[in-house]
């Protein structure tokens, strides 16, 4: 209620009543006035009523919430079921413009101040998180994939003659179809073997170059956030190559904003040579559903290009995901989160360490990668070529989702190109080994629970049991654990 409102209330209550209501409405309002003014994640998270009220105020500036409204369009923000209207907040026309994805909507103001919020929001958590010259961004409604060839297809008006995108190898296919998908051929980098870890061939790259022409090749396309052995890519060095050849540089950052590593490896790219975009996930950094991303860069006009090159309007989904998240987050909270990601990092390293080594095992030196972790299976290899794949099947049996088993020799072909050693990142890695990585939002329960069950798994393996012998003897132990847990109940019932 406005000024007058509450003034015209004084007439029916209490007007003390009235004043303190109107008061614990202003608190709400300050916080709305704030966010408009600067712009900026709040530090403090806000609750769901202010949240919910904010939303509530959006909506009823966009033209199919108006009392009255007559729309005689084809497209009016009809919506025929009240659960999908209340799911969305009643933010029904979503983002952008035909022609400009970041475009202001004149049916729905709501919804266009929501998508300039969010994009401005989102910039500043990328500043907080360690890309401190980062100058633009914009949510879009696709996962990273799609947001890479979005990246592509611009890129192409800008290079004509570019047929070749040079990608230093990580086998992760959705990465690699953004290649295909917009029409260009990739050039595989194989990475380096040194000690453990996978490294980017910059000699590789440099030999490519030359061979090719700079003017042939569309750009660059490296990657931070990855499954070890493989670790983030010599971000300042190709940033430096770029530069020196004038090749664009576009960043898979998929799941990098949650590590302060990757955010500084770009934000030294930037500095030292050339990057023009980068891209990451919203589910992966911001906890959200599955379908945004993230493009980002530090010229306004090439990121405004981008925007400009997807066509039609978008849906509203992720950018009211991401926006309700942080809202609920503040910059405290998110840091918070990052904070114990990184603990539980160190944590996941030390035990799965020590588990390793119980069973003849190591964890795999490398220090490059903040994120993921990889454990031999040398001991397994040997049994046998299917031990290190039924590891695998017996872990996600026992609902462990997320660990990958990685085997030594595996083939796979990917559009049309084979990959020998797929999804170790070479084509001969010395050994199998298991991933797990400490993602945002991890917690120290997840950790034991997954070492113990890997635990159980190995030993399982160990003496030669099958995946369902050795899921009936974990299924006796859970009956076990479940009747001594009854008796100490019981006990406890007695004794009181």
């Amino acid at each position: 209620m406005n000024t007058e409102n509450f003034q015209l209330s004084e007439r029916l209550v209490n007007t003390a009543y009235v004043r303190q209501g109107s008061q614990g409405r202003r608190a709400h309002e300050l916080r709305l006035r704030i966010l408009l003014e600067q712009g900026k994640c709040p530090e403090d998270g806000w609750d769901e009523s202010t949240i919910e009220l904010f939303l509530h105020e959006l909506a009823i500036m966009d033209s199919n919430n108006f009392l009255g409204n007559c729309g005689v369009g084809e497209r009016e923000g009809r919506v025929a079921s009240g659960l999908v209207a209340r799911r969305h907040f009643r933010l029904i026309h979503g983002i952008g413009r035909s022609g400009d994805i970041s475009a202001v909507q004149p049916k729905a103001a709501g919804s266009s101040l929501l998508n300039k919020l969010t994009n401005s929001i989102v910039l500043d958590i990328i500043k907080l998180t360690g890309v401190k010259t980062a100058s633009s961004c914009f949510v879009v409604p696709m996962a990273t994939g799609m947001s890479l060839t979005l990246c592509f297809l611009t890129l192409r008006h800008k290079r004509p003659k570019a047929k070749y995108i040079i990608w230093p190898r990580i086998d992760q296919k959705s990465c690699f179809k953004s290649m295909i998908t917009a029409g260009f051929e990739p050039v595989v980098i194989e990475n380096v073997l040194q000690g453990d870890e996978l490294r980017t061939n910059l000699e590789e790259i440099e030999a490519k170059i030359q061979h090719l022409g700079a003017d042939n090749i569309l750009c660059v396309h490296s990657t931070t956030s990855c499954f070890a052995p493989r670790v983030p890519d010599r971000l300042e060095e190709l940033a430096e190559i770029c530069m020196k050849h004038d090749i664009p540089h576009i960043v898979n950052n998929a799941y990098g904003v949650q590590s302060s590593k990757c955010m500084h490896l770009i934000q030294q790219g930037a500095r030292r040579g050339r990057i023009d975009a980068f891209v990451q996930s919203l589910d992966k950094n911001f906890m959200v559903p599955v379908g945004g991303a993230i493009i980002a860069g530090f010229s306004d006009s090439f990121i405004q290009e981008i925007s400009k090159m997807y066509p039609g309007r978008a849906s509203a989904s992720p950018s009211l995901d991401v926006l309700i998240t942080l809202l609920t987050l503040g910059t405290k909270g998110y840091q918070q989160l990052l904070k114990e990601r990184k603990e539980m990092f160190y944590y996941l390293a030390s035990e799965l360490k020590r588990l390793a080594e119980a069973y003849n095992e190591r964890l795999l030196e490398t220090p490059h990668n903040p994120i993921s972790l990889a454990m031999s299976l040398k001991e397994l290899d040997k049994r046998s070529g299917t031990a290190v794949t039924q590891l695998g099947s017996m872990l996600f049996t026992r609902q462990v989702s997320g660990a990958r088993v990685v085997p030594r020799g595996s083939v796979q072909t990917v559009n049309g190109y084979t990959f020998k050693g797929f999804m170790a990142h070479t084509n001969n890695y010395p050994c199998a080994y298991l991933n797990a990585a400490s993602a945002i939002g991890m917690t120290k329960e997840d950790v034991d629970v997954f070492l113990k069950r890997l635990d159980k798994c190995l030993k399982a393996q160990k003496k030669g049991l099958n995946n369902g012998e050795a899921l009936s003897e974990m299924k006796k132990e859970v009956i076990s654990d479940i009747e001594e847990s009854s008796m100490s109940e019981a006990d406890t019932k007695n004794e009181i």
